[in-house]
């Protein structure tokens, strides 16, 4: 944990591939107001790989039985939960089994289902799903290379999809592997009614991942939730727009006091 330790809590959740150190350009201005927690889902970044267990991580489930041990442990309450892509759906399952435990919900660039449905863009065909899954249990270092430049956008910026590569190649392929297939093969739209938990969803003006279709969606879906269209190109807005996308979260954290 950093930040102020009589602020309220935010919890930093990261997406597929990444780890923690994704926050590195919004969790400082965080935590000037916020107690901030970071942490490193299994198989992640400096986690404990020995903990991983491939059937507990099939799902998202496993996933978000982790974040509520992580409130037990550290006895947290009232957690402003900010989640970025999988992570999004991860912290509404969480926030669905305990409501108790959170104050409100940042989905950042959230998917409810990456297949695309009758009446529902998710942005990619079961094809496109199958053939990435395939590409990823191929070659996995080929296709960080490849995929991340594209997840990141920007490409007048390559130093950024170059750091997201660097983190996806820390990731051991076989556990990168397990969580691929827990992320884009998961379909939460159903969970969406069932937040209670006041709920922001940033999504990005310009993100192949997850179009402005699934943000407006899980809007919808969400009863009283908020939207707003960061000014951001790509899927991960925390590094590149890191201001936009830090007094998002901090107005809504604080209860729009800021505005």
């Amino acid at each position: 944990m950093t930040g102020r330790a009589d602020g309220p809590t935010v919890m930093l959740s990261h997406g597929f591939g990444c780890d923690q150190n994704l926050w590195r350009l919004v969790a400082p201005s965080l935590a000037r107001d916020f107690r901030v927690v970071l942490f490193d889902h299994v198989g992640s970044g400096r986690s404990d790989l020995s903990a991983w267990q491939e059937e507990r991580y099939a799902t998202l489930d496993g996933y978000a039985d982790d974040v509520l041990r992580i409130c037990r442990e550290l006895e947290l309450s009232q957690v402003v939960f900010v989640g970025h892509s999988v992570s999004a759906m991860i912290g509404v399952l969480a926030a669905i089994r305990e409501p108790e435990r959170f104050a409100k919900l940042v989905l950042l660039v959230p998917s409810p289902c990456y297949i695309d449905d009758d009446g529902y863009r998710g942005g990619f065909s079961r094809a496109d799903i199958e053939e990435l899954l395939e590409s990823l249990d191929s070659n996995y270092l080929g296709w960080s290379a490849a995929m991340a430049p594209v997840i990141m956008g920007n490409p007048d910026r390559p130093e950024l999809g170059e750091e997201l590569t660097n983190s996806f190649c820390r990731t051991d392929p076989r556990i990168a592997s397990a969580f691929a297939r827990a992320t884009f093969l998961s379909d939460n739209r159903a969970d969406l009614a069932h937040v209670r938990v006041p709920t922001l969803v940033l999504d990005c003006a310009h993100d192949v991942i997850a179009p402005p279709e699934v943000g407006r969606f899980v809007h919808a879906r969400i009863r009283g939730s908020r939207l707003i269209t960061l000014p951001a190109t790509g899927h991960c807005p925390q590094l590149s727009a890191p201001e936009a996308t830090s007094e998002a979260i901090a107005s809504f954290a604080a209860g729009d006091r800021r505005t």
